[in-house]
């Protein structure tokens, strides 16, 4: 079996998702959208594998928005026909953060600016713990999506949706993948200022993330665990 993990840039690596995926017998194939030369001219073509050559596919976060087709059309719309293929196709897919707001425009819904960021450590309330747990979950997102109308919303809190199932995707708002050493490479890249301007300490926002490592790792791999039993290849 074959797991694509999709990072849409360079220092975002799928930690404990990939970890657990690894653990349950997949081959890890991971590609990344926009190469770090690229990172500051992001709109870019980018050629999308083939669906059919794996079993899941895992597209993650990312600094831009998931609405912004002009900064990132040239691989933004491909990549919503590339979700919808899959989902044609029966191949299973987990969204995260940014690839969950994909598979929300893929399938009817959309995605738009919230009211204000959300990021850090956040507990969220799940009608579903046994697939989509309480956390807490790492958020780091500006935006948030209209749950599509076949799908079946199953966490939230009171700012945004945060896990929708439709068929065998399922997206989840959140980052179970974030680590210690991933935030730093994003606090290096940028989001020091935008944990400021939210009003926190990035250093102490840094410390909780590296206090929760193995909790979070734990939850993390619950969390795949749930999706390829109960969504991916549910009987």
């Amino acid at each position: 079996m074959r797991a694509l993990i999709l990072q849409h840039d360079h220092v975002s690596p799928p930690g404990p998702v990939a970890e657990r995926l690894a653990h349950r017998g997949f081959e890890i194939v991971e590609q990344i959208v926009v190469a770090p030369e690229n990172f500051r001219q992001p709109n870019q073509p980018f050629d999308f594998p083939d669906p059919r050559d794996f079993d899941v596919l895992v597209p993650m976060g990312a600094p831009w928005g998931a609405w912004d087709d002009e900064t990132i059309g040239k691989w933004l719309l491909p990549e919503i026909e590339w979700l919808r293929e899959a989902d044609e196709l029966g191949v299973p897919v987990l969204g995260i953060c940014f690839g969950g707001q994909l598979l929300a425009r893929a399938h009817g819904g959309s995605v738009a600016r919230g009211p204000r960021p959300e990021i850090g450590w956040t507990s969220i309330w799940t009608q579903e713990p046994g697939l989509v747990g309480p956390g807490p979950w790492f958020e780091f997102h500006y935006d948030r999506w209209q749950v599509p109308p076949d799908a079946r919303e199953i966490a939230r809190n009171s700012l945004a949706s945060q896990a929708f199932v439709i068929r065998r995707n399922l997206a989840v708002q959140f980052h179970p993948e974030v680590t210690a050493a991933s935030l730093h490479g994003w606090l290096t890249l940028g989001g020091t200022e935008k944990v400021q301007e939210d009003g926190q300490d990035a250093e102490i926002l840094y410390q909780h993330t590296l206090a929760e490592g193995e909790d979070a790792a734990r939850r993390a791999h619950e969390l795949v665990d749930a999706f390829l039993d109960q969504v991916a290849f549910a009987n």
